[in-house]
This record gives C-alpha cells, structure tokens and sequence, in this order.
C-alpha cells in the first residue's frame, strides 16, 4: 500500500512541473542505459518500503539541502508535503538538532543522513548504532541507500544545470543550508 501511495504522490508532484520539465531528460535521453539504470534505481528506491517514507523523505531533504540541490529542494519539498511532513518541519532541516518539530526519531535520521553527506564525512559509526536500536538492518539499508541516492541524484542534476520545476511554487520548501566552516 505505501507504495501505491508514493507512486500516486510522485505522479501528482510531477504533473505540478510549471517548467523547465525536461531539464534531466534532456540529458540522459543522450544516454540510454544511464536513463533506464536511473529510472530502475528510482523505481526500487520507491518500492522499498520497510522504512516509512516520512523519514526518507526527511533524509532526503537533508541531503538535498546541504548538497544546494535547488531541483532536488523543489521536488522533494512537494513530496515531502504528500508525506505529511509540515512547514515547520520544512523550514527548520538547517537547524532540526534544536527544532521542536522533529521526534527524536527523526533527528537521528537527519542526523544520518548528514553525517553520509557532508564532506568530509563525520563518524558515522555512533549515529548507526543508534539507528540499529530503533531499527532493523534492513531498515537502515533502506535509509542509507536512499541517502546515497540523494547524494548522487543532487550531484548528478547539479553538474547537469537541472533546475527546479515549479513543483513547490506557493508552498513550503525546504532552503539550501550555507556550508558549515571547518
């Protein structure tokens, strides 16, 4: 079933593109196994459901925040919606660790999925050993590979000039967040 729905939340956050729609298409359609590989990891990454997708979605955002991924913000902030992640929750992924919008649940996942993603990466090791006490290894593959995913995606559609759609125009939208010093 919550595939069903994620698939339904996709298909409505899309059909909300006001432009630029065929930024990322553009490309692969140049490179067809890269644009089926891609649309197979996606597709997989969407039927993957030991994990409730709110959290991924958070994960996602995170990711897609410190990466400055302004196509990734966009849509993800759309999905997100459709998860039931609200505008505070939205607003506050720079600052979650001090939010009161998130459960402790998941500021450990965001908490992953920065550690996966700033560089150079932090210890990773104690936060996964929290994540085994709430959740099963598969769950935490789930997470990690979903954050992995964001980290290529966001990339991959940066180095590309993919640019945000529209999907989240009048909405909430999770910001980039401005890199931390060293």
């Amino acid at each position: 079933m919550r595939a069903l729905h994620r698939l339904s939340a996709y298909l409505k956050v899309f059909s909300q593109a006001k432009r630029n729609r065929v930024d990322l298409y553009s490309w692969l359609i140049r490179r067809p196994l890269l644009l089926l590989a891609t649309m197979f990891y996606e597709v997989a990454i969407m039927f993957s459901n030991r994990l409730d997708p709110r959290l991924k979605e958070l994960a996602e955002l995170k990711t897609a925040g410190l990466i400055n991924c302004e196509f990734c913000l966009d849509i993800g902030s759309a999905l997100a919606r459709t998860a039931g992640i609200n505008e505070q929750q939205l607003r506050d992924l720079p600052v979650y660790a001090d939010s009161d919008a998130y459960t402790d649940q998941e500021k450990l996942v965001i908490s992953f999925a920065e550690a996966m993603t700033v560089t150079p990466a932090i210890d990773i090791e104690p936060i996964r050993q929290k994540l085994l006490q709430q959740f099963t290894k598969g769950q935490v593959a789930e997470l990690a590979a979903t954050i992995a995913w964001e980290n290529q995606r966001a990339r991959h559609n940066q180095g590309l000039g993919v640019r945000p759609t529209g999907m989240s125009d009048g909405a909430a939208c999770a910001l980039p967040e401005p890199r931390k010093s060293s």
